[in-house]
């Protein structure tokens, strides 16, 4: 029975080119625990992260919501439930949605932790009424046995 010579070369090197894919695709492991160089976006900011009732949080003392699509990376870059973190406080980078709502948050190494970051700032330049000082002021204009009195 003649074969065609070109099998068993086209064979052999297939054999080669598959061995020399097994010995060079990087190891699960490695590919979990290399988290160094993670870039992040420009808009992140640094919290701390107080996982409350999923969706609820506390970022820096202040209650906040997590968005409906929202991700938590965890320090080998691996998505997180955020049931897994309940109760955990946490150095975090985050982002925001147009809505106002946290959508991306990455947990931090040590090492990342060590760079600055801003840290998130109030999102309106205004006072409510209610948050306004409500002490007695002076307008300048009273006199001086008018001024109202203040406590001491």
């Amino acid at each position: 029975m003649n074969r065609c010579p070109f099998f068993y070369r086209a064979l052999a090197t297939c054999a080669a080119i598959i061995c020399l894919g097994i010995t060079a695709w990087p190891s699960a492991a490695n590919a979990q625990t290399t988290a160094v160089g993670r870039e992040f976006p420009r808009a992140a900011l640094r919290g701390t992260l107080l996982i409350v009732a999923p969706p609820e949080v506390l970022l820096d003392g202040k209650a906040e919501r997590l968005s409906p699509g929202s991700r938590i990376h965890s320090p080998q870059n691996m998505l997180v439930m955020s049931g897994a973190l309940v109760g955990q406080k946490l150095l975090v980078n985050f982002t925001r949605e147009n809505t106002g709502l946290i959508h991306e948050v990455w947990l931090l190494t040590p090492e990342e932790a060590a760079l600055k970051r801003p840290r998130a700032t109030p999102e309106r330049n205004f006072l409510f009424s209610s948050e306004q000082q409500t002490v007695p002021h002076d307008d300048g204009k009273t006199p001086y046995d008018q001024l109202p009195k203040f406590p001491q």
